[in-house]
Order: C-alpha cells, then sequence, then structure tokens
C-alpha cells in the first residue's frame, strides 16, 4: 500500500498529537518554569553588592562590608536559609549538587532558558568560597553569629549587627568543610570548562589544596566553628573526603584521586546501605560517582540497595511521598529522587527510578493537594519563614510585627520549596510554623537539579518520538505500511 507526502505527515503529526494527548490525561507541570523560578530563589538569598541584572526588586546590596579576622574581605556568597548567617558547609553542599545537575542535564537549563542564570549562580557561590580560602590551610566557613542574627527581624539591608567570621585551619582543622568545599569547586570547574577557562582553572586550583588541607589536618568543622554545631553539625568527615576525591578524580582524571577514593571509601565504612542523602551524609552519593567513575559491580550493588530501599520500602506517606524526617521533608526526598535519576541514567537501575522520581517531584508540584514550591501551581505557600519576604516595600519599617503578621509576606519568595508536610501529609502554612515552612539553600538543591532531570528525559522522549514519526513518514511515502 502507498501513501503520499501529504498522507505521512498527517501520519507524523498525529502520533505527535497522540503523545501530547496522553501527556494532557494526567497532571502535567512546567518544569523549565519551575527552573526559572528555583533559580529567582537563589537570587533572592544573594548577599553583598548585587549584579546589574538582579532580578529580585525586593532585593539590594547588603552584608557589604563582612570581613575575616584579619580584614580579608567576605562579601558575597548566600544567606543560608530565612536568617542571615552565611554557613559554607551547606552552601558549598548546594552547590555540588546544582553542578552536578548542570553536568548531567544541560540541556534541560538550555530548553528553559535559564543556562546563563545557572552559571551565574554557581559563579556567585564559588567566587565566594574562593575569597574564604584566604590561604592554603585558612578556610572562613562560617559568617554572622546566631545569638545576634536572630535577635534582629527584617531586611538584610537593613542589619546593623557584628558579624564575626569564623574559619578553620591547621590549629583547628575541619576536613568535612574542606572535603566539601573541595568537591563543589570541583563540580563547578568542570561546568565552566567550556565557558571560561581561567575561573575554571582557579576553581580547580582551590580545590585541590582544600582537599589537601581536608587530609593532612583531619578534624569535624563544627569543633572549630562552634557554633556550627547547633544546626548543621556534622557527624563524620570520611564521607566529605571521599566525595571530594571522587570529584577531584572525575574533574582531573588524575588517577591518584581515584585511587584516594577508594582507599577512603574502604577506611571510613562507606558500603552499608545509607538512609539519606543530604549535607551531613555524602556516602550514598560518593557510591554514585565511584559506580559511574569505575564501573564496578560493588559500588553498582551498593547503589542499587540505596535507591530500591527508598523506592519500594522506605517510610511514605498516605499520599506516597517519601518520609525520611520532618525537618526538610521535601529536600530529603528530593536529593534521593536526584541520586537515582541519576542512577536511571548512568544504566545502575531500572527505569522504575525514572518513575518513582516523577511521582515525588510532582507531589511536591501540586499532586499531594498543593504546591510546596512559592509563587507556583496552585495554593503555593504564602507565609515561607524569611524574613526578607516578610517585609512590606521600602522605606517602610520591617520588624517582629511582620513576623506576627498573620498576612501573606509581601514579597513573593518565587522558587522556594519549604521544608514541607509532616508523616501524614499534613502542613500548615503559617510564619511561625518553620517546621513546615522554612527555606534553605539545600532544600531547593536536589529539588532543582531532580527538576532539570526530568526536564532532561522529556526532552529525551521527545526526540525519540520525534525520530520515530520521521520514520514513520518516510515508511509511509517508500510504501512502507
Amino acid at each position: 500500500m502507498k501513501y503520499n507526502v501529504d498522507a505521512a505527515g498527517q501520519m507524523k503529526n498525529a502520533i505527535l498529537t497522540m503523545v501530547f494527548f496522553a501527556c494532557s490525561a494526567v497532571l502535567c507541570y512546567d518544569y523549565d518554569e519551575v527552573l526559572r523560578l528555583s533559580l529567582m530563589f537563589y537570587e533572592a538569598q544573594r548577599s553583598g553588592h548585587l549584579p546589574a541584572d538582579n532580578r529580585i526588586a525586593w532585593r539590594d546590596d547588603s552584608a557589604t562590608s563582612d570581613r575575616g579576622q584579619d580584614g580579608e574581605d567576605l562579601s558575597g556568597g548566600y544567606y543560608d536559609a530565612g536568617d542571615y548567617v552565611k554557613f559554607g558547609f551547606t552552601m558549598a553542599g548546594t552547590t555540588t549538587i546544582l553542578a552536578w545537575g548542570c553536568l548531567s542535564y544541560k540541556d534541560a537549563y538550555e530548553e528553559a532558558n535559564e543556562w546563563e542564570h545557572m552559571l551565574s549562580a554557581l559563579r556567585w557561590a564559588a567566587e565566594y568560597f574562593i575569597k574564604c580560602h584566604v590561604s592554603e590551610y585558612e578556610f572562613y566557613g562560617q559568617v554572622g553569629d546566631f545569638t545576634l542574627d536572630h535577635k534582629f527581624w527584617g531586611r538584610p539591608e537593613d542589619m546593623n549587627m557584628s558579624r564575626p567570621a569564623y574559619k578553620i585551619d591547621k590549629a583547628h582543622p575541619g576536613s568535612d568543610l574542606a572535603g566539601e568545599t573541595s568537591a563543589a569547586l570541583s563540580a563547578v570547574s568542570m561546568v565552566f570548562a567550556d565557558v571560561d577557562a581561567n575561573f575554571s582553572a582557579e576553581c580547580l586550583t582551590h580545590a585541590k589544596q582544600l582537599y589537601k588541607f581536608g587530609t593532612q589536618h583531619r578534624g569535624l568543622y563544627h569543633d572549630a566553628i562552634k557554633g556550627a554545631s547547633q544546626y548543621y553539625e556534622s557527624t563524620d568527615y570520611g564521607d566529605e573526603l571521599t566525595w571530594a576525591a571522587a570529584w577531584l578524580f572525575k574533574a582531573t582524571k588524575e588517577p591518584q584521586y581515584l585511587e584516594d577514593a577508594e582507599y577512603l571509601y574502604v577506611k571510613y565504612r562507606l558500603k552499608g546501605r545509607p538512609n539519606e542523602f543530604f549535607f551531613n551524609k555524602k556516602s550514598a552519593g560518593a557510591q554514585l560517582l565511584l559506580a559511574e567513575l569505575t564501573n564496578q559491580q560493588e559500588y553498582i550493588e551498593s547503589v542499587q540497595n540505596f535507591c530500591d530501599f527508598n523506592v519500594y520500602t522506605q517510610k511514605k506517606t498516605p499520599k506516597g511521598l517519601l518520609y525520611i524526617d520532618k525537618s526538610g521533608t521535601l529536600c530529603h526526598a528530593s536529593n534521593i529522587v536526584f541520586l537515582c535519576l541519576q542512577a536511571a541514567d548512568n544504566g545502575v537501575g531500572p527505569a522504575r527510578y525514572k518513575e518513582f522520581a516523577k511521582e515525588q517531584i510532582h507531589y511536591m508540584l501540586g499532586d499531594g493537594g498543593r504546591s510546596y514550591v512559592v509563587g507556583f501551581g496552585e495554593n503555593y505557600p504564602t507565609q515561607p519563614y524569611h524574613a526578607a519576604s516578610s517585609c512590606p516595600d521600602r522605606p517602610a519599617p520591617c520588624d517582629w510585627d511582620a513576623y506576627r503578621s498573620a498576612k501573606p509576606n509581601p514579597q513573593i519568595l518565587y522558587g522556594a520549596l519549604v521544608s514541607g508536610p509532616d508523616e501524614n501529609d499534613n502542613y500548615k502554612d503559617i510564619r511561625e510554623e518553620y517546621i513546615y515552612n522554612e527555606v534553605t539553600l539545600d532544600y531547593n538543591a536536589g529539588f532543582q537539579s531532580a527538576v532539570a532531570g526530568l526536564r532532561h528525559q522529556e526532552l529525551v522522549d521527545q526526540n525519540r518520538r520525534l525520530t520515530a514519526a520521521n520514520q514513520a513518514g518516510w515508511d509511509a511515502v517508500h510504501g512502507r505500511a
């Protein structure tokens, strides 16, 4: 049976139309918009002198006088959460995960027209880390004091409290902090390798030095930076050093780093199945990197055990959300989703991991009954625990009355992923209920990278369908029914 060219074109359109109808039969979400908004959240968290292309109208320069103990310029970087302390440990962990998502899913950011904004977000963090690394064995890991900071509720532009800086050095080491920052700079160096070779090389130089610092002078960073243990305690540093070595090998291909990673993996007993992956627990990420870098069955099985446990066995809420901990419920789920997406994309795990990822991310975007992303979707959070966005437009004053207000935040903190619901899917959109409504840098990192992974998969599927439609058209033209 022969078909003419018009018939072939009609067949191709019919195939594509069926695909889109299939998508519209279920809840679909605009991943491009989610990526755009998440990057705007990071812009809202910027400290220091803001760039000319700042997209957050209610933000301006702040904390431009942040200084080290010897007067070093420590301006820049990101505020950690709804307050104004800058935590190097979680900022670095955030940066590593965001950069990893860029390396794997660049096409998603390009399709969303957000690639340049993504590069700016990574550069903003990396330039700050380089500032903080004031000498080979000195690194500032925190700027701001908890006690002073938490007595203030208002705009960062209006801060007038003292902002002391805290560092690690040879006498007061922090292998976890040095290792995580090394990993972040290695990952960023790879992202910028074909964009800005000089900046890429600078990042890699600091990554190597920080790894050397972390391995030669061992210790937990919160023993040197005492206040950090209140919010971001680190229980070990073996996972960060292994993670850092693996990232350095990925960036440099120098065999010594892979040898180090595998040695540290054994030394610190990272083979067992972790229950989570977040700023304090990097074992699952190290397992996945080593599986990718070596293709050894030992690491592959560890990754599969981790993902299988979370997909099939780990506790879920009644509506199906993966539940690890009430603090950062959605962050924990997102981080695991991102790792298992990576595993599936690298052939380490089955396609079920991708289905699981979509289920979890879609819960956050609306399938759970509401959106948990500020400014996106239906019934999104209006009172995130975030001082700056709770303030009215300048020059109106902002103080603890804004905190106590029952009204929505005057400024929409676009893209912020809140902590999320409890184990029974209960959620309170109340500012004071920070256990539900806190926002932080690391909450968005795995989430954003997972969304990029889902968008990447859409593009892959779209290309596959287009290829199939073209083939169908060719067959029709040439009489191959």
